[in-house]
């Protein structure tokens, strides 16, 4: 399966949970929705472990946590130019729709990372704390901000204009 924009037929219609993925090549932040899509949350920060590891953890997650679609954060450059951290999260973003059959969708992700690290802080945490959190609270907020802009997302390397 590959990586589909709203408006084709394969988009969820109605209910269902949606995983943000801040995808990286160690560690993979992962946050959720609950199934009206109104609030993202932080689920967890996934460890790498190698490909079938990693397939069973991906196709297991979305099963037990009846996902129905899959929003992968594209980490862009400023001025909106893809380069090689976008293209690997466009290759594991087909890697999950193949893997679990469900649609994928694109959302620019730039400075979710600051923002989620800005956040931490204010959060009285320790440093390990919240290096250990932020893959997933940058999840939550590509997520946010995909529910938020009503559910738009590309297949495309672009930015999302307010």
């Amino acid at each position: 399966m590959t990586a589909t924009t709203p408006s084709e037929t394969n988009q969820p219609a109605g209910r269902g949970r949606l995983a943000g993925i801040d995808y990286g090549t160690v560690r993979v932040g992962i946050s959720i929705c609950d199934e009206d899509r109104t609030m993202a949350f932080p689920y967890e920060v996934y460890t790498r472990r190698g490909p079938k590891a990693d397939a069973d953890y991906f196709r297991r997650f979305a099963k037990d946590e009846r996902i129905v679609q899959f929003v992968v954060g594209l980490p862009l450059h400023c001025d909106g130019r893809a380069g090689d951290s976008a293209e690997g999260a466009r290759q594991f973003g087909a890697w999950l729709g193949e893997l679990t059959g469900l649609p994928v969708v694109y959302i620019d992700e730039r400075f979710t990372s600051v923002e989620a690290g800005e956040l931490l802080r204010g959060a009285n945490l320790t440093n390990k704390k919240r290096k250990k959190r932020l893959d997933a609270v940058a999840a939550q907020i590509l997520l946010s901000n995909y529910l938020e802009r009503g559910q738009i997302g590309t297949d495309r390397n672009e930015a999302l204009e307010d």
